[in-house]
């Protein structure tokens, strides 16, 4: 009896909920569209928020208390620091978005669903007390107490019907509100941009307007300004979406030519619904145009000189890596080849001048000479191998990377996997990253096994290398810089991620272009 009482409650509920939420997004939309060209949107918008997120905890608490369901709101987001992050901020929360739709739905079926349960329960009750009321109550033609009495098995039924129909619709607002009310969505549901439930919210509050009409007046049809009004923040809601898969430095540009847009066909809407006459809308379609040309041609400019700047970074950096590497080949050659074959020099003078009176000592002197000519020669190969593997450009990445990872005193696991092969100066950059995180993986990271990954697309190459070492590397490192430079050179980028315990991953992304 408990149960079906509260259930009645909150359906009754709905009667008042519905006002107060049609008056709540009302309200807040009206002075979002009102302020959204000026400064004062952030308060208006950051205070629409608080106001949903205080409405929506108000009906969380009364679906607690009444439906029995854990349904619990958690605080709402700051939405960070500064003009535009807060309003994208508040356009972005996916959370206060579920609040509006909850706010629509309980504004449509909140209130159809409380004035079905009052009808059919205030009915059932009355039959059931007709015998009680029939002398001062002239319905039905019940003016005799046995009518009345006949009524009443029906209103049992009724009643019974009544409860049952009460439980149905309190079990439905049981399992919706847990889901639009919670506290955030699942982990694993992707983000959710909240456009669809800005747009149901649009659709409903604008269906309640166009009934109000219908049922009040139809002299003038006054709902034109909200639909105007309101279809001006949900354009800007879908702006900001799409605006994510633009390009950074031009998404503010297309953010405002689309803003301009959508304000020059609101001035023209208005224009039509006011009389028309002179079609004034005219000069802030040029003005709009006149400021999204100059904005355009000002990011061209920056993006043009952030260009140079980072050629000139990158080109640098080629240079000091190019000269880094003439000095090491330097040195290796000094110290190995160049000394091995002075010794190999030394040794066959000797011998040729043992060689009439110390055939033995000669031949000694020739074995020695031999076994230097060997080394010196490794030497060689391994130093013309770090300049440029011959394998790389005879048979390919997947070719070198094997021989590469056939000396690696690890296991390796090995993915080549390209859609064609890359021209030489991405291929060798893609060799050298391998080799280098490679040597540091074997050498210093106390790794038991490293995965290489090759691979992208017709215009990206990928190079991925990931040990389970203790990480811990350092991304500034000379070997890992030189990396860094040699691929900035190209268009491309490395990232290092290596954090104490590891895994150590570096990962090169470099632009191919067919």
């Amino acid at each position: 009896m408990r149960r079906t009482f509260n259930e009645l409650v909150y359906l009754l509920s709905g009667l008042v909920a519905a006002a107060v939420w049609f008056g709540l997004l009302l309200a807040g939309w009206l002075l979002t569209a009102l302020s959204a060209l000026t400064p004062l949107v952030v308060p208006v918008l950051i205070a629409f928020r608080w106001a949903t997120h205080g409405l929506a905890a108000g009906e969380a608490a009364l679906a607690r208390e009444l439906l029995g369901v854990d349904t619990r709101v958690g605080q709402a987001p700051s939405g960070g620091r500064g003009y535009l992050n807060r309003i994208r901020g508040v356009l972005g929360d996916a959370v206060f978005w579920r609040q509006q739709s909850f706010g629509a739905i309980r504004m449509l079926a909140g209130f159809a669903s409380g004035l079905a349960a009052a009808i059919a329960v205030g009915s059932s009750l009355y039959l059931v007390s007709l015998p009680l009321t029939y002398r001062w109550v002239d319905q039905w033609q019940v003016h005799t107490l046995g009518r009345a009495l006949a009524a009443v098995p029906v209103g049992v039924v009724a009643l019974a019907v009544s409860v049952l129909l009460v439980h149905a619709l309190a079990r439905a607002w049981a399992r919706m509100t847990p889901a639009l009310l919670g506290t955030a969505a699942p982990r694993s549901t992707p983000r959710r941009s909240g456009l669809g439930e800005h747009a149901a919210a649009y659709a409903a509050v604008n269906a309640i307007a166009v009934v109000i009409w219908a049922l009040t007046t139809r002299a003038y049809f006054w709902p034109e300004w909200t639909l105007l009004a309101l279809a001006v923040p949900l354009a800007l809601h879908a702006i900001g979406i799409r605006s994510l898969a633009v390009p950074r430095r031009w998404r503010w540009v297309g953010v405002h030519a689309a803003t301009a847009g959508v304000l020059t066909v609101l001035l023209a809407a208005i224009w039509a619904v006011t009389g028309r006459g002179y079609f004034w809308p005219v000069w802030p379609f040029l003005a709009f145009v006149l400021t999204a040309g100059v904005h355009a041609l000002v990011v061209r400019r920056s993006s043009l000189e952030a260009r140079i700047d980072v050629l000139e970074t990158t080109r640098a950096g080629a240079v000091e890596a190019a000269e880094g590497e003439l000095r090491r080949i330097e040195r290796d050659l000094h110290d190995g080849a160049q000394a091995r074959l002075v010794a190999l020099g030394m040794s066959l003078g000797l011998a040729e001048q043992r060689l009439a009176h110390d055939p033995e000592g000669a031949k000694l002197l020739l074995e020695e000479a031999r076994v230097g000519a060997e080394e010196a020669l490794r030497e060689l190969r391994d130093l013309a191998r770090g300049i440029h593997p011959p394998v790389l450009t005879d048979r390919g990445l997947e070719a070198a990377l094997a021989a590469l990872v056939a000396r690696i005193p690890l296991p390796v696991d090995l993915a080549v996997d390209l859609v064609r092969r890359p021209a030489p100066a991405q291929e060798t950059a893609a060799y050298f990253v391998a080799a280098e995180a490679l040597a540091n993986a074997s050498k210093h990271a106390g790794a038991t096994r490293i995965t290489v990954r090759i691979g992208g697309g017709s215009d990206t190459l990928v190079v991925r290398v990931q040990d389970d070492g203790h990480g811990g590397a350092d991304a500034g490192g000379a070997g890992l810089t030189g990396l860094a430079r040699r691929v900035q050179a190209l268009d491309g980028t490395v990232r290092v991620t290596s954090p104490d315990g590891g895994p150590t991953i570096v990962e090169a992304v470099m632009p191919c272009a067919p």
